[in-house]
């Protein structure tokens, strides 16, 4: 991980405190993701429900997403944080109890209700402490991609850490579960109501009342008006395409073509994923010698090799291989990716607009998993081969376009002014 970043402007301890609420507040995310469907699966038996759980589960945090950005730009995000955390807690609490004494279908209902409201509060509470690590990049300022690559690492080892615990509760049975997601929420709710208010002065709040849509438009305009950021997302949204492929196919690859268990092919994606976490520690020293374009520029070429390697693997191990680069490529552009959107979009409407983008970014991840379940097993290798085709004919054009657009992204002055300039336009459209 890299060291601690100085944030001149910020309260001693501030920027420490953030990255433990964003460690609590992503373990207890993924373990929910994680959770949710195994406990469906643990009292029912039945992998249709099991099923169905996932994709209620998933469906409302992207729909959340239109309607939190505006949410958090109106509000202070520690504030919004902090209520969103004791939601959880509560929803938590509520769960358990009805998990002891309830059975059977009522049980069942109870348990997916949870994992709507869970996902839901996830993503609201996601988009609050993004908002608050995007404050730290601001203050940090040429040193801004080292608190994104400690906010990206935390992020990644959330995701191996959360199914690990909540594999390890499980085992205790879904009351305990459920009592340790409600600790870790409780904690952060606590933290964030100590958090001092840093990030909106008063005057740069939107003054008039902000709908969801309006939100949306005004995350739309910000995109529209930035040719940087939208030459960015559009990179992501064709990385985040493959990347959904792989992720929905690496088990029916690994277990129908190379014949390994179930059990096993979730532990080389584990295994996979180890290295990304190096990958990250290092980005924010490979950035500081060569930059925020060709350290993006070495990430998505490393992704779109390792793509194309994956849909011609005839080994296990040379796959296992090609999911690992794929990941460090995927974690590297991660800093690259939040480093310049701190950069570029304005503060006042920083979480409407991540929400934009966010939405434009996860919207390949549903049709992923719609392309892989519409193939029979043995096309998808060229279901994957036409998708990293497409990713390097787009990360192409994309970072030429960054490349001329590139003070707007690493001139931290320019890119500044630009954000504050533009304020008062977006606060009248909201």
């Amino acid at each position: 991980m890299p060291r601690s970043t100085t944030t001149s402007g910020l309260p001693s301890g501030w920027l420490a405190r953030c990255y433990l609420l964003r460690a609590a507040d992503g373990v207890a995310g993924t373990t929910v993701m994680y959770a949710v469907p195994l406990i469906i699966l643990t009292t029912t038996g039945s992998v249709a429900l099991t099923g169905l759980a996932f994709l209620l589960e998933w469906l409302p945090r992207l729909l959340t997403m239109v309607g939190a950005g505006p949410l958090v730009d109106r509000r202070r995000p520690e504030r919004v944080f902090a209520y969103v955390c004791a939601l959880r807690t509560l929803a938590a609490v509520a769960t358990g109890t009805a998990l002891l004494l309830a059975d059977g279908g009522a049980a069942s209902a109870v348990v997916l209700s949870f994992g709507v409201l869970s996902g839901m509060l996830t993503e609201v509470s996601f988009l609050a402490v993004e908002s608050l690590g995007a404050q730290a990049s601001r203050h940090a300022s040429e040193r801004a991609h080292r608190v994104q690559a400690v906010l990206v690492g935390i992020d990644q080892s959330a995701l191996l850490a959360g199914p690990l615990l909540g594999g390890l509760l499980l085992l205790a049975g879904p009351t305990v579960l459920l009592t340790a997601l409600a600790a870790l929420s409780l904690f952060a709710a606590v933290g964030a109501c100590g958090l001092p208010s840093t990030l909106r002065s008063a005057d740069s709040l939107p003054k008039r009342p902000s709908t969801p849509w309006a939100g949306l438009l005004i995350g739309c305009q910000v995109i529209a008006s930035r040719p940087a950021l939208g030459w960015l997302v559009a990179s992501m949204t064709t990385c985040g395409l493959i990347s959904g492929v792989l992720h929905v196919s690496a088990p029916i690859t690994l277990t129908a073509d190379f014949e390994f268990s179930t059990a096993t092919a979730g532990t080389v994606w584990s295994i996979a994923t180890v290295p990304s976490l190096l990958a990250i520690a290092a980005a924010h020293r490979v950035i500081d010698r060569l930059g925020l374009w060709a350290t993006g520029l070495t990430g998505a070429a490393a992704l779109s090799v390792a793509a194309l390697t994956a849909a011609l693997a005839t080994s296990a191990l040379v796959y296992g291989i090609a999911l690992a680069v794929l990941l460090s490529g995927e974690g590297v552009l991660s800093v690259v990716l939040r480093t310049a959107r701190a950069r570029l979009i304005p503060p006042a409407v920083f979480a409407s607009t991540l929400a934009v983008t966010l939405l434009m970014i996860l919207a390949p991840f549903p049709l992923a998993g719609a392309l892989v379940a519409a193939l029979p097993p043995s096309r998808i290798p060229t279901l994957v081969l036409t998708c990293a085709l497409l990713q390097m004919a787009v990360t192409a054009v994309g970072f030429r376009g960054l490349w001329h657009h590139r003070s707007a992204y690493t001139d931290i002055k320019t890119s500044t002014n630009r954000a504050w300039s533009a304020k008062t336009q977006l606060r009248d459209a909201a």
